[in-house]
């Protein structure tokens, strides 16, 4: 549900194509493949979490920017994704409209 709202955040002038992942290991093989402009990356993953996508990217040397959307917002895990080479992180309040 998130993910979709984010989706329709983002303005059609700009052109970008969106693409999903069920879970982690799904997106980590889309990125292999797609090398997108910038990855949206949520931490509560089945599979493979944020995390773990990160590490896995960093040991392959996808040098893809990251932004977390999690509501994960314990200061631990903002430290890890920025640690892991995540360019932000952005609170997902899941009572906030798009």
């Amino acid at each position: 549900m998130a993910r979709k709202q984010i989706a329709r955040a983002l303005d059609p002038a700009w052109g970008v194509e969106v693409m999903f992942a069920k879970d982690g290991a799904e997106g980590l093989s889309m990125l292999r493949k797609a090398r997108p402009a910038l990855m949206l990356l949520d931490l509560t993953m089945p599979v493979m979490d944020g995390f773990d996508v990160l590490k896995a990217m960093a040991a392959e040397g996808l040098d893809i920017p990251v932004v977390v959307i999690s509501g994960d917002i314990q200061p631990d895990a903002r430290r890890r994704v920025k640690a892991l080479g995540a360019l932000e992180f952005i609170k997902n309040r899941s009572t906030a409209s798009f």
